[in-house]
């Protein structure tokens, strides 16, 4: 007698496969990683990027106000991005996002959860946004004729104050500015 191969039937039913380690293709698992990897490597980038970004103000300003847009060249200048909102109702503005009138100035921008009021100087910006203090924001109350954007060739510099001010009005300086 010839004897041919052994063939053993088996009932699937009767098979346990453990249901918290499933059995996956290579393919799958090769999708499965790879797709995490680039993911990975998307976070990166967008991490990067969000890094490297410039921070953005965002400048509420009256069309006609020509400080307020040397103002806004100076910060361009100096690494902030500017989304600037032309608006003819400023102290509706103002009372809306909260600035105490006492530190009111001619225009208002928001960067980074801060109300930044008038003619600040980026270097107080940039502190203000590395040191994160509890205030709402800074201000240069008036218009100082020696503060950014206001300056004007031959003018005799003056001292100003740039001051860190809280909703209820209450303020404090925060620099001093003599040139």
């Amino acid at each position: 007698d010839a004897v041919g191969p052994a063939v053993h039937i088996v009932d699937v039913r009767a098979i346990h496969i453990d249901q918290d380690f499933p059995m996956i293709s290579r393919r799958t698992w090769l999708t499965r990683t790879g797709g995490a990897a680039l993911l990975a490597l998307a976070g990166r980038r967008s991490l990067a990027a969000a890094v490297l970004a410039k921070p953005t103000l965002i400048i509420y300003k009256d069309p006609s106000c020509g400080c307020c847009g040397q103002w806004i060249d100076y910060v361009r200048a100096n690494g902030f991005a500017a989304e600037v909102h032309n608006d003819t109702a400023m102290d509706a503005v103002k009372t809306r996002l909260g600035v105490p009138a006492s530190m009111r100035s001619c225009h208002t921008a928001q960067i980074g959860g801060y109300l930044v009021e008038g003619h600040v100087p980026v270097a107080d910006m940039q502190r203000m946004l590395k040191e994160r203090p509890k205030i709402m924001g800074l201000a240069t109350p008036g218009m100082p004729m020696s503060a950014p954007g206001m300056l004007q060739p031959g003018a005799r510099v003056m001292p100003y104050d740039v001051m860190a001010f809280q909703r209820i009005g209450s303020a404090r300086v925060y620099a001093h500015h003599t040139s």
